[in-house]
């Protein structure tokens, strides 16, 4: 029988381990691979935030710190002369303005030229859009015309408006006092100029919600129209029982969108009466709660109060933000 006998190796000078032969040693090109290689999973890594970074930054620097720094502002007394200038007040900006009728008449203007604007802006462009869903000749150019006033700029559409809408030489009044109904003041009535300022918000706004039924329309399958169809169903009959229930999360989305620019109206009440700024009227009869802030920061360089406004609107919307994911929460557990 035979007796195996291993022999270690001798150690290398001073008991080191025995060094890497020469023909193991790491080329150039592998350790350019090797960095290369690091370099590219940094890259992967990282890239995804560079790219959406600039949102953030700008998000940050011109939405999240002006939210925050009204915020602060809103609970000091701060005028426009001295924007540095803080007396801590707390919560006396807010509760000053339950006390505020100026403050509850804007707010008011603000529902009334929101319902009167948002209810036949969305009943139109529902209609256009059902008309637009059917084959015509030159759809795409109707689309195109549909869009147009919501690519004009708020002051080109105001100035229009304003001539129509002019007491004595507009063409509205022309034509009323041509059929016996007699000329109306625009300007000064307070019905008269809500609904003058809504027929300009729901001129440029109707096109854009009719473009967005248009497309949740098509989206339906037309399975749906068949079946309807075989079962003897009108056209008619076919909209309120297949359109209408299909569109129901659409039409819900316009509305609170429709909504939160109507709290948020400003450029059309400012342009509709040039002489009169940002008081709406001469009795303020169609002042929103954006003039009204306006008017307290820069014209009655109140800029503590005028913080406490616009953080109002902010909850006003936040509010509607949760009306809004109740009823679509309910809607999906209805379907």
């Amino acid at each position: 029988m035979t007796t195996r006998h291993d022999t270690a190796a001798p150690p290398s000078k001073g008991g080191a381990a025995p060094g890497r032969p020469p023909g193991d040693a790491v080329s150039p090109e592998a350790k350019k691979r090797a960095r290369l290689s690091r370099r590219w999973q940094r890259d992967m890594r990282w890239s995804p935030y560079a790219f959406v970074s600039p949102f953030f930054i700008l998000f940050a620097a011109f939405g999240l710190f002006p939210l925050i720094y009204t915020g602060w502002a809103s609970l000091h007394s701060v005028e426009l002369t001295a924007p540095t200038d803080m007396e801590w007040v707390g919560l006396d900006n807010f509760t000053r303005l339950f006390d505020d009728d100026f403050f509850w008449n804007a707010a008011k203007n603000t529902l009334t030229i929101g319902i009167i604007s948002t209810v036949p802006q969305l009943l139109m462009a529902m209609g256009l859009a059902h008309i637009l869903n059917y084959k015509l000749r030159g759809s795409t150019f109707y689309r195109v015309v549909m869009l147009a006033p919501y690519a004009t700029s708020i002051a080109a559409a105001s100035l229009v408006f304003i001539l129509l809408f002019g007491r004595d030489y507009g063409m509205i009044n022309w034509v009323l006092d041509s059929v016996g109904l007699g000329k109306i003041d625009w300007q000064n009535d307070k019905w008269a100029s809500q609904v003058a300022v809504s027929s300009i918000v729901v001129w440029r706004w109707t096109g854009y919600n009719a473009l967005i039924y248009l497309a949740a329309m098509q989206a339906i399958p037309q399975e749906l129209y068949e079946s309807a169809a075989l079962d003897g169903a009108s056209r008619w009959r076919q909209f309120i029982h297949v359109t209408l229930p299909q569109l129901r999360p659409t039409i819900l989305f316009t509305v609170i969108v429709s909504t939160i620019g109507a709290s948020q109206l400003f450029g059309e009440p400012l342009l509709f009466d040039a002489n009169r700024g940002a008081s709406g009227g001469s009795q303020h009869q169609f002042q929103t709660l954006g003039l009204y802030m306006y008017e307290q920061g820069w014209i009655n360089q109140h800029l503590g109060r005028a913080s406490a406004i616009a953080w109002t609107m902010f909850l006003i919307l936040i509010v509607i933000g949760l009306v809004n994911y109740v009823i679509s929460r309910r809607l999906r557990a209805s379907s």
